[in-house]
């Protein structure tokens, strides 16, 4: 492997790659301290030229020997990455050869320095795996064979064994629920906004979070076998089939160097001229070229942050530029992922009491995501006296009132109450009825609603070029057409595992579309490791889905989709003029310094020209931290 200028490969880096990827970035920190040191000596201190000149050349060797390294390594075992090791030792030593100690040393630290930007994708790969396994390295209460309970570790646990989960922790392993009734939190697993209740019977998935009863479980698959080690699996998978991401510069780097010897030899050959022929080298380090991207890299990467975009490498900010299709999640992504009241049908004019007040006054007695929306209904009438108040898990609750009992709840809880009514025709994804003494008094139709900023930032999207829109989302179908409507989305997919995720995101890239993923919970981290760009809503997003994502939009605004798609675009334009600068700059001061035209003192001429050239590579990708794009106020409902 390439040891100066180490790149990405497919697969993750290990221990020992790390290492040495923090050595170099610590040698080239070194290095800078080095060049700041020679800078003051030479315009602060009088006659101070000589120690700067010790220090710049320290600085040069203190970065030539792991380059020089890498460049015999290179030679031993060449590829298309060693080639930039051997082009940069080769612009290096022509620059040790003139006497240019400052372009020896501040290539290499750049060099350097872009790389460890791109290696932020692996390093981002492997916090993934390590979230993950942190959702299932807890401890548990295992049931003996004598109906005791034991404290475990997640994996000692094995398939047939039964465990117990209060309310408030989480499921360590997929199983099946014994005995207890509880909802579970499952919007992190399959992306539902809505609690799913679970009875004996149900099955029940590592990762999920128990929000009310006591439960007992009969544990049916763990580790690699379980719902959460299937999806680590299969993220690997994804990081593996990863395209790579294109190098200009690294793509032409044989042919050049092998263009610049031959020009140099055949200088030497007519003339007889060493002068020129050292002119030709320093005058065709490809200093400005290779820098072309990593500056534009660096600029990007820091002006996103400034927008609360972070994007984990110059990779994926290329990569951005070339999405035209979107795919995004709905739970927490597309909505604010808390339930709200979004309208009532009262049934009985006649009622003794208010029903959204008494179901207000009831719904506050309660913590479940269903209650605490209803309770949001309250007023500043003061709450209904309820006596005997009873909350079935899963189902509903019942309290007795001064006007008759009282009950809130699923639609089966009032059917199974004796309770006559029809349930609506159309309802959202949640429906809850109140009955006071028997008698249906009203429907509460409750649904997850888009992000204020939402209709906004899709719009902006279509106008980029993202015309093919789709919701992906393992939510109920009632509660995501809704969303997909209200927002023009051209498909809606619903009640999809993280598998099925991943297939409709390969489907995409099947047909030709490079697709721009955006997720927030650990359902959709295969998605984002399989699109073009993955994107995690960073405010609220699970931390695998974040280690996972490619960009992370800390911000939490949708909008900020747009900027970055902008942002990028700016960036490639930018790094094309770079790259011609950079390359026509060389082609030009080498066919002069071949021809003889720099003069006797070519060498010093040429190397002067090389880092003007530096100079304007680097001025022109500065232009990037100009950009600045404010972000209108939008009304956030609810």
């Amino acid at each position: 492997m390439n040891q100066c200028c180490p790149h990405p490969h497919h697969g993750l880096l290990d221990a020992a790659e790390q290492q040495r990827s923090a050595r170099q970035l610590q040698l080239a920190l070194l290095a800078i301290g080095l060049l700041l040191l020679a800078g003051i000596w030479h315009f602060l201190i009088p006659d101070g030229q000589i120690i700067a000149q010790w220090l710049t050349s320290a600085a040069a060797l203190l970065m030539a020997v792991p380059l020089l390294r890498a460049a015999w390594h290179s030679l031993q075992h060449p590829d298309l990455h060693g080639m930039t090791d051997l082009l940069v030792a080769l612009a290096m030593l022509g620059a040790w050869a003139s006497g240019d100690t400052l372009s020896a040393a501040l290539l290499p630290i750049l060099m350097v320095l872009g790389h460890v930007l791109e290696e932020r994708s692996l390093l981002g790969s492997q916090e993934a795996i390590r979230a993950l396994a942190s959702l299932t390295s807890s401890r548990s209460r295992r049931y003996r064979p004598d109906g005791s309970l034991e404290e475990v570790d997640n994996s000692q646990l094995r398939s047939g064994d039964r465990v117990e989960v209060r309310p408030g922790e989480r499921i360590p392993a997929d199983g099946m629920v014994v005995s207890g009734q509880s909802s579970l939190d499952t919007s992190a697993i399959t992306g539902e906004a809505l609690p799913q209740d679970v009875l004996p019977g149900s099955q029940v998935y590592a990762g999920a979070v128990n929000l009310q009863g006591l439960l007992q479980l009969e544990v049916s698959q763990v580790g690699e076998q379980s719902a959460l080690g299937r999806i680590s699996a299969l993220m690997q998978q994804a990081e593996q089939a990863k395209p790579p991401v294109t190098r200009l510069v690294e793509s032409h780097a044989a042919s050049y160097m092998g263009l610049v010897l031959a020009i140099a030899a055949l200088c030497w050959f007519v003339s007889h001229d060493s002068q020129a022929m050292l002119a030709v080298l320093v005058a065709a380090c490809p200093c400005a070229l290779v820098l072309a991207a990593p500056s534009t890299a660096v600029a990007g990467v820091a002006v996103a942050a400034r927008h609360g975009v972070l994007i984990r490498g110059a990779a994926f900010l290329e990569e951005l530029a070339d999405v035209n299709a979107l795919v995004i999640d709905k739970t927490g992504t597309l909505t604010s992922g808390q339930l709200a009241v979004q309208s009532v049908d009262t049934l009985v004019n006649d009622s003794p009491v208010e029903a959204v007040w008494l179901a207000a006054g009831l719904a506050a007695c309660s913590t479940h995501p269903v209650s605490r929306a209803l309770a949001a209904l309250a007023t500043d009438q003061p709450a209904p006296a309820l006596r005997n108040v009873q909350e079935l898990p899963g189902m509903g609750m019942q309290a007795d009132s001064d006007w008759g009992q009282v009950l809130l709840g699923r639609p089966a809880l009032l059917q199974q109450m004796g309770v006559p009514g029809e349930r609506p025709a159309r309802s959202t994804a949640s429906l809850t009825g109140l009955a006071l003494d028997g008698r249906l008094l009203a429907w509460f139709h409750l649904a997850d609603s888009p992000r204020a900023e939402a209709a906004e930032a899709m719009q902006q999207l279509r106008r980029l070029g993202l015309q093919r829109q789709m919701l992906l989302t393992g939510d109920h179908r009632q509660a995501a057409e809704p969303v997909g409507q209200a927002l023009a989305m051209d498909r809606v997919v619903a009640q999809v595992l993280p598998a099925g995720k991943l297939k409709e995101v390969q489907a995409e890239i099947s047909a030709g579309y490079r697709p721009l993923v955006v997720g927030d919970g650990i359902n959709d981290s295969l998605a984002l490791k399989a699109g073009a760009v993955g994107v995690a809503m960073g405010a609220s997003a699970a931390d695998i889905a974040v280690a996972a994502a490619d960009v992370v939009l800390i911000s939490h605004d949708l909008r900020r989709l747009a900027t970055a798609i902008r942002l990028s675009r700016l960036c490639r334009r930018v790094l094309a003029q770079n790259v011609v600068l950079g390359l026509g700059w060389a082609v030009a001061l080498t066919l002069l310094a071949a021809f003889g035209l720099l003069g006797s003192a070519g060498l010093l001429l040429a190397a002067v020209l090389h880092n003007l050239s530096t100079l304007l590579v680097m001025a022109n990708a500065g232009r990037l931290l100009r950009f600045h794009e404010p972000l209108s106020a939008v009304t956030h409902e609810g």
